[in-house]
């Protein structure tokens, strides 16, 4: 049983990473009702911002992390009015191809400025471990939960307590009806886009302290960020926190006691197997709703 709760430390740990990330893709969209392919790598980007802050600026962790957010928070805003934005009367399909270009430019771009050779992020969180009732936790997996746990308590908050969130969500549901009660829509989506570009690079940087910082090394944390989404619902924010934690413990507790006959390479195609399985039996996820239109 230790071993079994060690996993599960590890994939709340996983979890963590990608329900900020999940969280981001439905939060844009809910409010557009697209699913932006360039989410993850609107968090590696800002990972290295804050790589460069930190060794090239001597800045330390955190104040380099929080920088990076505000960063975050103004690209995210910038790219909505700048890309988003001029195709909004467009077709959903020419949106999506943009948002797959922008992770395109986005990947060449990080190349290209920090080349693509293998940099390291230390963690901000001390390397040990705990020793609780047998079960060893390591020090950086409970940062890494708490990090994310917190965001995802403030997203919470933000948009339940506060006027500006109250505005943004009603802008989400009704942008004709906002409009006409004197709701700025187009600004509350570009507050919207900035907040995703936050998750996505507290997302990020919370990955690289665990893995090596190159510019392809989100691809696959946004292929599980986008299977959590649509395993809890892909127009439910509670939804893609619960199923990115499932994802999570479910990758490692594969990764432990089935590594030996499934090999490394057959993780990632298992896990998207048994998604679909779930989404064959129930297609809106497990938090989602199916809307009805009248014909």
């Amino acid at each position: 049983m230790s071993e079994f709760f060690q996993y599960v430390v590890v994939g709340l740990a996983n979890g963590g990473v990608y329900a900020t990330l999940a969280l981001a893709i439905v939060l844009i969209h809910r409010a557009t009702g697209i699913v932006n392919f360039a989410q993850g790598e609107m968090g590696m980007f800002a990972t290295f911002i804050s790589w460069a802050l930190i060794y090239h600026h001597g800045l330390p962790y955190w104040g380099a992390f929080f920088l990076t957010l505000a960063i975050a928070f103004v690209g995210g805003a910038v790219i909505h009015e700048v890309v988003i934005r001029p195709l909004a009367r467009t077709s959903e399909l020419t949106v999506v191809m943009a948002t797959i270009a922008l992770l395109v430019i986005l990947n060449g771009l990080a190349g290209w400025i920090w080349s693509p050779e293998v940099k390291f992020l230390k963690s901000p969180f001390p390397l040990k471990v705990l020793h609780v009732g047998g079960v060893v936790v390591n020090v950086q997996d409970l940062g890494v939960i708490g990090v994310s746990l917190v965001c995802v308590v403030l997203v919470f908050c933000f948009f339940r307590f506060t006027r500006l969130g109250l505005q943004m969500r009603a802008a989400a549901v009704g942008p004709a009806t906002s409009r006409l009660l004197g709701i700025r829509v187009t600004l509350m989506l570009s507050i919207g886009w900035g907040l995703a570009a936050m998750l996505s690079a507290v997302s990020g940087m919370m990955a690289a302290s665990q893995l090596q910082l190159d510019p392809n090394y989100m691809l696959v944390i946004l292929t599980y960020s986008f299977a959590a989404a649509v395993l809890g619902g892909v127009d439910s924010p509670l939804g893609s926190v619960v199923g990115a934690f499932l994802i999570g413990i479910g990758i490692s507790l594969l990764t432990g006691y089935a590594s030996g006959f499934l090999g490394t390479e057959l993780q990632l195609p298992v896990a998207l197997a048994v998604l679909l399985g779930v989404l064959v039996l129930r297609p809106a996820g497990l938090f989602g709703r199916v809307v009805v239109r009248r014909v």
